[in-house]
């Protein structure tokens, strides 16, 4: 009640953090990203909150409403702002379990849809754009850019990834813990095979390269760097060097979903090799692509 009363940001991260710990939905094993998530998302609110003289404790009516129009005003887009609510929301579920509060602000409140598919906002990476970047990438960036781009990985999925993990022979990949904690065997393509293989020639134990003294992960995982932000680094320099605008990880992952689409055309199968837990997920996020394909069909009308 003192840390709410005082807007204090640190001791209301550390109670949501205890509260998702105990009695969340995934508890121990909620993901380190969604903890980081909540935790910006928690501090964000806090600061809101101050600004505005919003009592936690007592909010009025209006005021989960009026910080989700806030956000949207400020030019946040509506997943973002679901995301941020989400952070809010664990905020007062783990005030109520601290007995500081019976307070649910964000039960009623609403944020709207955006009726613009993300393939069509966030799309994927060309074929032309991986191809310029392949030029320029070093040997960890081009093996970490065939892991999202071809097998689909979640960047989360390709930093935890171990050198057992990876058959070359075989063509596969053991995806240990993924989304949902989930275990998937994926397929490897040609060229992430060949680069696998020189990746493991230069960089796992007994090869040349294994210690060069910049590794920060213990010798039986894949990559040297465990952060997704030193990840994004070495990526992006590769992105640079080649004039291509670095959009993320999410990019690539898209590029595998609707190439594959375009080619076998089975939402089941793709949502497999992708982790979807539901073909839903893989519909409403390529199926948008379609209407693009029917450009060669229609070239003769």
């Amino acid at each position: 009640m003192k840390a709410a009363g005082e807007k204090d940001a640190t001791a209301l991260v550390s109670l949501t953090t205890a509260f998702l710990t105990l009695q969340g939905k995934s508890g121990v094993l909620t993901s380190p990203r969604t903890v980081e998530a909540y935790e910006l998302g928690v501090r964000q609110f806090a600061e809101y909150t101050t600004g505005q003289a919003v009592n936690l404790l007592r909010p009025g009516r209006h005021d989960a409403q009026n910080y989700i129009n806030a956000m949207l005003a400020g030019g946040r887009q509506p997943a973002g702002v679901q995301l941020k609510v989400a952070a809010a929301s664990a905020l007062y579920r783990a005030l109520r379990w601290a007995g500081a509060t019976d307070a649910d602000p964000f039960r009623d409140a609403h944020v709207p849809k955006d009726p613009t598919p993300g393939i069509i906002k966030r799309p994927p990476y060309t074929e032309d754009e991986l191809a310029d970047v392949l030029e320029q990438a070093d040997i960890h960036a081009k093996f970490l850019l065939f892991l999202t781009a071809h097998a689909g990985l979640r960047i989360s999925e390709a930093l935890n990834l171990k050198w057992d993990d990876l058959d070359e022979t075989a063509k596969r990949i053991h995806v240990r813990r993924g989304k949902g904690r989930k275990d998937r065997i994926v397929a490897m393509s040609t060229s992430l095979a060949r680069a696998s293989r020189h990746y493991r020639g230069r960089y796992a134990p007994g090869g040349h390269d294994h210690t060069d003294g910049k590794r920060t992960t213990p010798p039986e995982y894949v990559f040297r760097y465990a952060d997704m932000r030193t990840a994004r680094y070495h990526l992006g320099k590769a992105f640079r060097a080649a004039g291509v605008e670095f959009r993320g990880f999410h990019p690539g992952r898209k590029y595998a979903g609707t190439r594959l689409l375009r080619q076998i055309k089975d939402f089941g199968r793709v949502a497999a090799h992708l982790g979807h837990e539901s073909v839903d997920t893989t519909r409403k996020g390529y199926a948008s692509l379609a209407a693009d394909d029917l450009k060669d069909d229609l070239a003769g009308w």
